[in-house]
């Protein structure tokens, strides 16, 4: 928050309000008659907390005082379910679940049986639920939490979830929103926003590589180091706007523009930090989204084969007929740990044949694969041992296919039918395509890989791997790890997702222009100091959105999109 005031030869200038606005926590509601005392408290609830409500002020305190409930454990029949009941109202809901038993002891489960709460103990819902008790702050959402491990019956699940919210009780009762539990947590300084959204990825992963990758994102390191680059540009800000404000009244042990040097040098130094965090998003993303493969090649040379048995399914149609494949066929795969987009394409070729005229059809699916190339990751190039009809030996490619593999920057070329010739002639056909052809399209994949997707098909005892196919998988699973991995020392930085991104973006860019207001030939006028101090304001405010913490802007806009994932 920015205040005008006079000074000096300016008309005005900006200074920040330090001076924070508390309000005062009110407790809203009062126990209802005959209510019980908190266990281990002579108070009728939680212990109330002596802290401010500091930052979160965007949300309805109404909403927030109702007591939540939901199923925690998935939707349908099985052994165990588990209700999760937030809010300060849990003793009042168990004493009225179990009028005849005490609350349980503190984080100690306990054997209960659970009555509707208005059929005074003759209508039993469950007659041996396990009831465990947490009493707040240092809970999952910050608040008293009450937990009931029920018996997984649906119409179990059904009768103990009608009960809860037909508690008499001195508060509102409701079923929770989707992601309230964590939005909660967020309020109550459990979580912050970097965390949130890594709880999401935990829950989402698909993959043993999405999992790791949101395990090392929920420790909180990341929200710490953003909190740190915003405490420094505060403090920078501050060092700013004191010589907009000061600089003709009082003396300085340093002149502005040394001043201004020791900023920019944290400036800088927080830049190079961002670009850091810039790379690794781009690393996580491939992780959280998937990893796209294009398989190119010409009709015929065994696409479909080779990605059959990649996915271990007939994800595609195979055919001895040539230009079977006319329109992009993707699968949705598990390599090695990591979540990839296997894609199918149709057959390139730049001429046809009186017998084989290329269509309009056929046209458009070429366009497709040319332009699905181009958009992936990865792209691996099927080529194939073929015979003429003289029976000469060849290998059958086509050259944009390795065009399209050296644009990309990325893949693998892999040969199949390696079983129509010896060993010996393979390798001289091998040599003579690699000087002649793999050379010459810059390198990009110099060693092609060996596979007969035939092979493959028919069990050998000898080999794990007849046709050679899972080396392919092993190969991929090695560019994958490249990829996506970081140094030891910033495996947090797995944590990075794309909103985050998004902002560290736009923080860099009021940073760059922080320089460069800083550094051109009139930095001592007094517009460029006024300019450089809310450019630091920006980068600040662009930190706080991430975490959801101190002058976060309106945050809220965002907040339901991650709490309902």
């Amino acid at each position: 928050m920015l205040r005008r005031f006079p000074r000096g030869r300016s008309s005005l200038a900006l200074k920040p309000s330090f001076i924070p606005t508390f309000r005062p926590y009110i407790q809203l509601h009062q126990p209802s008659p005959g209510a019980r005392p908190w266990p281990g408290s002579k108070s009728f609830g939680p212990p109330r907390s002596t802290a401010l409500p500091g930052h979160r002020t965007f949300f309805s305190a109404g909403q927030k005082s109702d007591t939540i409930y939901a199923l925690s454990t998935a939707h349908g029949k099985a052994g165990i379910a588990v209700i999760r009941i937030s809010g300060r109202l849990c003793a009042e809901i168990y004493q009225h679940l179990c009028p005849s038993k005490p609350v349980p002891k503190p984080r100690l489960a306990s054997v209960r049986t659970l009555y509707h709460p208005l059929s005074n103990q003759t209508d039993i819902l469950d007659s041996d639920a396990v009831v465990i008790f947490f009493p707040g702050p240092k809970t999952a959402t910050g608040e008293d939490v009450l937990e009931l491990h029920v018996h997984g019956g649906s119409a179990t699940v059904k009768a103990v979830l009608s009960a809860i919210p037909a508690c008499p009780a001195a508060g509102a009762i409701r079923y929770a929103e989707p992601g309230e539990f964590t939005k909660r947590a967020f309020l109550n300084d459990r979580l912050d926003l970097a965390q949130v959204e890594s709880l999401s990825d935990t829950l989402s992963a698909e993959t043993e590589q999405q999992r790791r990758a949101a395990v090392r994102g929920s420790s909180g390191a990341l929200g710490r180091t953003y909190d740190s680059w915003r405490q420094q540009l505060l403090e920078a800000r501050g060092e700013v706007e004191a010589i907009i404000d000061f600089s003709e009244d009082q003396h300085f042990d340093e002149a502005p523009t040394d001043l201004l040097g020791n900023v920019s040098r944290q400036v800088e130094q927080i830049l190079a930090s961002i670009e850091q965090h810039e790379v690794a998003s781009q690393r996580s993303e491939l992780l959280r989204n998937g990893i796209r493969i294009a398989l190119l090649g010409p009709p015929n040379v065994g696409k479909s084969s080779l990605m059959n048995q990649i996915v271990g399914r007939e994800a595609s149609i195979v055919s001895g007929e040539a230009g079977t494949t006319r329109d992009i066929v993707e699968a949705h795969l598990d390599i090695r740990g990591y979540l990839c987009t296997f894609a199918d394409t149709a057959g390139f070729r730049s001429t046809g044949s009186q017998e084989s005229p290329i269509g309009a059809v056929e046209l458009e699916g070429i366009r497709r694969a040319r332009a699905k190339a181009l958009e992936s990751d990865i792209v691996v190039v099927l080529v194939s041992v073929e015979r003429n009809p003289s029976g000469d030996y060849f290998i059958n490619y086509d050259q944009e296919t390795l065009e399209l593999l050296q644009a990309v920057g990325r893949g693998l070329v892999v040969l199949n039918k390696r079983d129509m010739l010896p060993k010996d002639e393979l390798e001289d056909l091998i040599e003579d395509f690699r000087a002649s052809v793999l050379r010459n399209n810059g390198g990009t994949a110099s060693e092609p890989l060996l596979v007969s997707c035939s092979e493959a098909l028919t069990p050998s005892a000898t080999s794990k791997d007849p046709g050679g196919v899972q080396g392919v998988a092993d190969r991929l699973g090695t560019l994958f790890a490249d990829m996506t991995s970081l140094p030891a020392n910033q495996q947090d930085l797995h944590g990075v997702t794309e909103r985050q991104r998004q902002l560290l973006a736009q923080c860099r860019k009021h940073l760059e222009d922080y320089v460069g207001n800083t550094t051109s030939d009139d930095v001592i006028d007094e517009l460029n100091f006024v300019v450089a101090a809310e450019d630091l304001r920006y980068a600040a405010s662009c930190l706080a959105r991430i975490t959801g913490r101190g002058e976060a802007g309106d945050v809220e806009e965002v907040l339901g999109v991650i709490f309902e994932k």
